[in-house]
């Protein structure tokens, strides 16, 4: 069989384009569990006793890795000239928690937690779906449902390692009433898929938060902040912040060592730039959306103006649906969010290398598809247009030749197995990990 013929989860998988959403064991969960590889991330394994065919019907209509079709259908109200390259947008404001202690804790003036907050507060929401760290493992991430603040709290802030959140959707369809759904745009955008699936998810899933994002690095960049931190055994790891305490913040960890509290500590621009990026699943290199187009409201950082000295964080919010502008609209009338409304400008600029990444993917998914590699179905997303118009002939070149490369670097072309990783096993060899 072509690696490029993808019939059912095992497929996706071994062609390095899942994005380890968890949606497909959510799906088909008593065929599949979600695993830890330490260099693919979050992946789907098939439990013992079951085969990959098993897995080719409702886990595969749940994956955003092999295919997102993006239905522009005119919404009243939507930003005419942001939507080829940004999806829906009806309003954009800028604004953080009015929770100081959950602006100080979350990645960027604590937007999302605030939202999700006002949700719980104020709007009779159940509880609230997203990721946290494992307290057993705390390199590691799990689903939760937070349904109090002090959960929340406890909880803010970004986690920029492999992530499930939809493997849990359960937790939403199983909850007495609505809740809130924050994930990465390719998390939320499964679980728009799965709510087709299930009447009582659709029911429940009351609003649906993205996080921008830039993609997943793997536990293999984990251990190489860890080592660039000093830590050189995950073990004597208490916590693990990427971002957070700060506007950006700096990546650190609490130990749990004797004569030692902390940490060395790093930017976030650093600890990003130059450590864990080099370390992103594939599939993020060919993603489509990194703000959240399927999201009812996605949250990021206002990146359009310089961030002064000590300045308190602040998000930017994009509402994409009218769902999404009624629960904003409510949490700055209960005064959980202070936000003021900004122009449409204010998204490409503070985001202002995305129209050319959505170009360069042009490139990228035609090379993939001639080189024979496994190509995933993108429909609804403008990419030509920003072929031409964003990229030097130099950039345009380098789409296709780039990714040529990186098929003959990342073996594209050939199968790959996931494998688990255990606690007891080492992250790096030549590490303590």
């Amino acid at each position: 069989m072509k690696l490029s013929v993808l019939d059912n989860i095992e497929d996706v998988t071994a062609s390095q384009l899942c994005c380890g959403c968890g949606a497909c064991a959510w799906a088909q969960g008593e065929a599949l569990e979600m695993v830890d590889d330490k260099v693919l991330g979050r992946r789907p394994m098939l439990r013992a006793g079951h085969a990959a065919r098993e897995t080719a019907g409702r886990a595969m209509a749940v994956c955003p890795g092999v295919a997102l079709d993006h239905d522009h259908t005119p919404t009243a109200g939507a930003i005419p000239e942001l939507l080829p390259g940004w999806g829906p947008v009806l309003e954009l404001w800028e604004g953080y928690a009015a929770d100081d202690a959950l602006r100080f804790a979350g990645s960027s003036g604590g937007g999302a937690s605030a939202l999700a907050l006002a949700c719980l507060e104020a709007q009779q929401f159940h509880g609230v779906h997203h990721i946290a760290q494992r307290t057993d493992i705390p390199i590691l991430n799990h689903t939760v449902m937070s349904t109090s603040r002090e959960q929340l709290l406890t909880r803010a802030g970004s986690r920029y390692a492999p992530a499930s959140p939809c493997d849990r959707l359960d937790q939403i369809e199983n909850a007495p009433g609505p809740c809130v759904f924050i994930g990465k745009p390719c998390d939320v955008a499964a679980a728009q898929k799965a709510r087709r699936l299930s009447d009582a998810l659709d029911r429940n899933l009351g609003l649906t938060v993205a996080i921008f994002c830039a993609g997943t690095p793997n536990l293999v960049g984990t251990m190489r902040l860890l080592e660039r931190l000093g830590v050189h055994n995950w073990r004597d790891v208490a916590t693990l912040r990427y971002r957070g305490e700060g506007w950006p913040g700096h990546m650190k960890a609490t130990l749990q060592v004797t004569g030692r509290d902390r940490s060395d500590e790093i930017t976030y621009a650093e600890g990003w730039d130059t450590i864990l990026q080099k370390h992103r699943q594939w599939r993020c290199y060919i993603c489509p959306d990194h703000t959240g187009e399927f999201a009812d409201v996605a949250v990021g950082d206002p990146w359009y103006r310089d961030i002064g000295e000590g300045e308190a964080g602040s998000s930017l919010f994009v509402i994409r649906t009218q769902r999404g502008r009624e629960r904003f609209h409510q949490a700055l009338a209960s005064g959980h969010i202070v936000a003021e409304q900004r122009d449409a400008a204010v998204l490409p600029a503070s985001q202002p290398d995305l129209l050319r990444t959505r170009g360069s993917l042009a490139g990228r998914l035609v090379t993939l598809r001639l080189s024979g590699a496994a190509t995933p179905d993108f429909r609804g997303f403008a990419r030509w247009r920003y072929w031409w118009s964003e990229l030097t002939w130099r950039q345009k070149m380098q789409s296709f030749f780039g990714t040529l490369k990186r098929v003959r670097r990342r073996r594209l072309r050939r199968r790959v197995e996931v494998r688990a990783w255990r606690p007891d096993e080492p992250i790096l060899e030549d590490a303590g990990s």
